[in-house]
């Protein structure tokens, strides 16, 4: 059974729709990519899956399914609790609490507490030690911010990563870092991930068995994820999508 399962799913802003029956789904233990040019509908996709959509964006007709339970008409509260936790492009500063505090309470710790041993080595393995006693992001670089993010993710036990653009304003050792992390964890926690990217650069490091292109709302070429980031980088979204058949696979 597929930890994720979308059946045709329409989201409209106004008269205007977003995204046009989307169908696709997804195993546990597994990565799938999420390509699409600026526009194309991919960060709605991330919004309806998690539950934030906004004011005037509106799910139309289909069903979101997690783990074979309808969260169709779930907050995004309890979506959290089912396991499924977004990495946004970009993590917002949060002034006047500690990085060490948010970590713990992550964990479900209070303050007082003591990062375990493990706990420990995964901060460093992040690089992160010499940023426990500053303010969240404030200050902190592209990749600095993006691996802060992931490792709360991580310590939060996600079984399902949605993850918006996680290649992009991130240095080379700080992408590889976090992909290697992220790959390490959904191989031994059975977790799966989606991952938006319009670079592919995360290729590189992260193990993705499927992907495809959100074209104006619109999911095509359900193939091999190098396959088709090198159409696009050679031929570009519209003829990627051309010389490919359709919605006759779904992953």
């Amino acid at each position: 059974m597929d930890i994720l399962e979308v059946k045709d799913l329409t989201v409209r802003v106004k008269d205007k729709t977003v995204l046009d029956n989307i169908s696709f789904g997804l195993k546990a233990k597994e990565s799938h990519i999420l390509f699409g040019p600026n526009g194309s509908g991919k960060t709605t996709l991330i919004n309806a899956l998690m539950g934030t959509l906004s004011s005037e964006q509106k799910i139309v007709s289909g069903k979101i399914l997690f783990s074979g339970e309808d969260i169709t008409g779930k907050g995004v509260d309890e979506r959290s609790k089912l396991g499924i936790f977004v990495g946004f492009q970009n993590p917002p500063e949060i002034t006047g609490v500690k990085l060490a505090d948010l970590l713990k309470l992550c964990l479900g710790k209070n303050v007082k507490y003591r990062f375990s041993e493990e706990e420990t080595k995964l901060i460093e393995a992040f690089k992160l030690t010499d940023f426990l006693n500053r303010d969240v992001n404030v200050g902190f670089s592209g990749g600095e911010r993006k691996r802060a993010e992931v490792l709360q993710m991580i310590l939060l036990k996600p079984r399902l990563f949605l993850l918006d653009e996680p290649d992009s304003g991130v240095d080379v050792e700080s992408l590889r870092l976090v992909a290697n992390e992220i790959q390490r964890y959904i191989e031994s926690a059975e977790s799966s991930a989606l991952i938006v990217t319009h670079k592919g650069d995360i290729l590189e490091y992260i193990k993705a068995k499927h992907a495809c292109v959100l074209l104006e709302g619109v999911l095509h070429c359900f193939a091999n994820p190098k396959k088709i980031y090198e159409d696009i980088k050679n031929s570009g979204y519209e003829a990627c999508v051309r010389c490919q058949e359709v919605g006759t696979e779904k992953w």
